[in-house]
């Protein structure tokens, strides 16, 4: 996997720590770097005041940082060192991408940070906590386009997008990044469509191509919330809110009350032992799909719109197995 800058600088100061420093030939070398290219990383360097030392010319120039820069101490807690590690796992699905190696290496740097009493403690937890994995999208190959969308995020750059629906269509946009969303193994891109003028949600492995407008920049809405934008979504999918009644029988009830499924959600537990459920969310695939999933074990009183599409998905089912 190539790195990116921001990898080759990180890796770059490491190296220029050791001691004796690092010939500028073998940084060129390791990093695939022209000497234009080598002289705007090491002007970064010092513009972020690391005091950096380049001495000698052609195959015996060396570059280096001053014996005396140290790193500011960093001690880590136990409870710390656990969350990096549990928070490492929550993110397997995202293996093969820049996101996956930099908090990789982020917590490998860090592990000199943990104290000594600790770190025969912390050496087996790759074995303490696992995310078991769910149905995951793959990102291995959209490393490159991930890396174009975090940067425009960050620096405030429209972007030109190709885009296929799940339909199959393909059409180009412009866009405003304004938040890059995880959501059950997957991420998701809410942005501003220049030609519709409004938000949506754009899928990340549903873009073929993504490419920051570098010289331009778009100033975010002040009033801006992406936890707005998805209050009313039953997961990620946007729709007009309506309200939602369903109940569910006594043997599902109490997996259904053992969790927080939307905010808004209302329990009524009923005499026979069943269990009514309000929420005021959007009629999309997302809740269609959920409610499917229990069977014969839930009744769906509102909107007639809901019932009428879940006994479309029934009466298809009920002709497939006949």
């Amino acid at each position: 996997m190539h790195l990116n800058k921001a990898q080759k600088m990180v890796k770059l100061v490491e190296l220029l720590q050791r001691r004796g420093g690092i010939r500028a030939l073998d940084v060129m070398g390791r990093f695939d770097l022209d000497p234009r290219t080598l002289r705007r990383y090491l002007a970064d360097i010092r513009d972020l005041g690391l005091p950096l030392e380049d001495v000698g010319i052609g195959d015996e120039r060396t570059l280096s940082l001053d014996p005396s820069y140290r790193r500011t101490g960093v001690q880590l807690t136990l409870s710390e060192v656990l969350s990096l590690h549990f928070g490492r796992k929550l993110f397997t699905f995202l293996e093969g991408t820049y996101f996956a190696a930099d908090m990789s290496d982020a917590i490998e740097r860090l592990e000199p940070a943990i104290s000594r009493a600790h770190a025969d403690l912390a050496s087996h937890l790759d074995t303490k906590f696992m995310a078991v994995a769910e149905h995951s999208k793959d990102y291995r190959e959209k490393g490159d386009l991930i890396d174009e969308l975090i940067t425009a995020l960050i620096y405030d750059n429209p972007g030109q997008a190709e885009y296929t629906k799940p339909t199959g269509i393909t059409q180009v946009y412009t866009l405003d990044p304004l938040t890059l969303a995880t959501y059950r193994q997957g991420l998701y891109l809410f942005a501003r469509d220049h030609k519709d003028e409004r938000v949506k949600t754009f899928a990340v492995e549903r873009f073929q191509s993504f490419s920051r407008m570098r010289l331009e920049s778009f100033v975010p809405p002040e009033d801006w919330n992406p936890e707005d934008h998805v209050r009313d979504a039953f997961g990620i999918i946007q729709g007009d809110p309506q309200e939602v009644v369903a109940v569910f029988d006594a043997q599902a009830a109490p997996y259904v009350r053992e969790r927080t499924w939307h905010p808004s959600q209302q329990l009524e537990s009923l005499p026979d032992g069943s269990l009514r459920c309000r929420f005021r969310v959007g009629i999309e695939p997302e809740i269609e799909s959920w409610l499917l999933g229990f069977g014969g074990s839930v009744t769906v009183e509102a909107p007639a719109e809901l019932v009428e599409r879940l006994r479309e998905h029934h009466e298809r089912a009920l002709k497939r197995l006949s």
